[in-house]
Formats: structure tokens, sequence, C-alpha cells
């Protein structure tokens, strides 16, 4: 399954950096490993709330949800493309 989720500029940057292989989300996608995820970066201080067109795509490797509020999930992935 392929999921394509906003991400705020201020963590996409530390993703984008290679800091944060990992996300941590609502489970409302019933993710699993090795579904695809595209983490689109999302601005929401710009005019009408836009995407900017940045994006990285990769894999889910390993999904928690050790010490999570409930429904929420911790998934690490590995990238394999960007966009910019």
């Amino acid at each position: 399954m392929r999921h394509e989720l906003k991400i705020w500029p201020e963590y996409f940057a530390v993703a984008w950096a290679g800091h944060k292989p990992f996300e941590i989300r609502k489970n409302d996608r019933k993710f699993k490993v090795w579904d695809e995820i595209v983490l689109q970066e999302f601005d929401p201080t710009r005019e009408g709330a836009e995407y900017t067109g940045r994006e990285i795509e990769g894999f889910i490797t390993y999904i928690t949800d050790f010490q999570q509020k409930d429904d929420y999930i911790v998934f690490a992935y590995d990238e394999k493309y960007r966009q910019e």
C-alpha cells in the first residue's frame, strides 16, 4: 500500500538532512511493514497553505506502539527517492 503523508517544514528539514528516519503517526491508515510512504512537505504558513513540491519516498521497515498514545505508532523507514 502507498501512503502520501503531509509533513510540516520543520520536521521535513530534519528528515531531508537524514537525521530523522522515523515518523510518529496516528495509525488511522493501518500502516504495515513494507508499505510505501511519501512524505510531502506542506507549509501551512504559505497563502492558502500549500505543498512545496519536495518529497521523500521510502518503505516502512519497522513499527512499534511502545509508549505511544492510543492509536499512535512510530515507524522507521528506508528512503528510496527524493524530489525537490
